[in-house]
């Protein structure tokens, strides 16, 4: 069942003129921050975002989340399109979709307690006494193994690992169908970062909540993710199911990112794919398929005509002209052209 449908949405933020600038007839321009997203996510499932910074994922985040409104596009949650909704029904909606930031220590209120902080949202959406309230505070402070003597203690006298341990109980307290991580071990110790993603993996049994997961580091997202989504340049060059994706990878972007994980054996040689170049900017992104300036697959149609995502499997997409050509898809089938960069030049594949 489809808890929350993304549709072509877009988001583009605009850049400074100055105060002279319109009257010298500058034109006016704009960070292509999310550019024509569409996924959609399931009931209980953990979607993976994952790409540079700079790739629009976070934006992508807060978008999700009521926190950035749309420049178009539709956002659908259990069928209700919610993109541009009422004050009212963006306030029920925050008890459906909630969020774990990267840094909890600023994210958390440092003037409050634990057991403050975990509160405060009941509060705020009226459910319950105050008894039931302070039961309730118990209740999510055992669930995500805060130990009880931390209630009345502050952020800042807390660990990493337990502060945010404090703003997954606050993300729970509403009981959401859906939590946005944004980045949520990053700040962490390795030892720390397996901890909070076992009990993110224990929650989710429990209580069947979605999460979508955004994150740079593709050995967490190979731990804790059903699907991943590769994002580039506020796009979406490939998505599918997380063993499909790192078995067989399809998008040449994709292929550079998973040869960057370190085997496991430290005796197996690492040469991971090493991409010329910078990203674009995405305030003039190039034509055709945006990753083609560093990709060593490219041809004459990807500088010139962007790439659709195709199904190479069902759920399977990817956005490539050259590899759908070998699967017999896209403009490109039946036309062989040959790539326009050495291979070799960009490392080992």
């Amino acid at each position: 069942m489809v808890l929350i449908e993304v549709r072509d949405l877009v988001k583009h933020f605009p850049v400074r003129r100055g105060v002279l600038g319109p009257l010298r007839g500058q034109p006016e321009r704009f960070v292509h921050a999310v550019d024509g997203v569409s996924f959609q996510v399931d009931v209980g499932e953990t979607l993976a975002l994952v790409g540079e910074s700079g790739s629009g994922k976070t934006t992508l985040g807060r978008l999700l989340l009521g926190l950035l409104e749309p420049t178009s596009g539709q956002i659908l949650f259990e069928g209700e399109d919610v993109t541009r909704c009422s004050r009212e029904r963006r306030f029920r909606l925050r008890r459906e979709i909630q969020v774990v930031f990267q840094d909890p220590y600023s994210s958390l209120d440092p003037r409050q307690t634990v057991e403050r902080i975990i509160q405060e949202p009941l509060g705020i959406h009226g459910i319950g006494t105050p008894a039931e309230r302070r039961r309730q505070v118990v209740e999510l402070m055992e669930r995500v193994r805060l130990p009880a003597r931390y209630a009345r203690h502050y952020p800042h006298q807390l660990s990493g690992g337990l502060r945010q341990r404090v703003s997954i109980a606050t993300a729970l307290a509403l009981g959401p169908r859906l939590i946005v991580a944004d980045e949520p071990v990053s700040a962490l110790d390795v030892s720390v970062q397996a901890q909070i993603l076992d009990l993110l993996d224990e929650l989710q049994r429990e209580t069947g909540v979605a999460y979508v997961f955004i994150s740079h580091d593709l050995g967490v997202v190979h731990q804790v993710s059903d699907r991943i989504a590769v994002m580039y340049l506020g796009k979406i060059l490939e998505t599918g199911p997380i063993e499909r994706i790192f078995e067989r990878p399809e998008q040449p972007y994709t292929r550079a990112l998973l040869s960057a994980i370190p085997p496991a054996d430290p005796t197996v040689a690492h040469d991971p794919i090493r991409l010329a170049g910078d990203v674009p900017t995405p305030i003039d992104p190039p034509p055709g398929c945006p990753f083609h300036p560093r990709c060593w697959l490219a041809v004459d149609a990807c500088r010139q005509v962007e790439p659709p995502l195709l199904a190479y499997e069902p759920g399977h997409l990817a956005a490539c002209h050259v590899t759908a050509a070998e699967h017999g898809l896209g403009p490109l089938a039946g036309r062989p052209e040959k790539p326009e960069k050495e291979e070799a030049s960009y490392g080992h594949r």
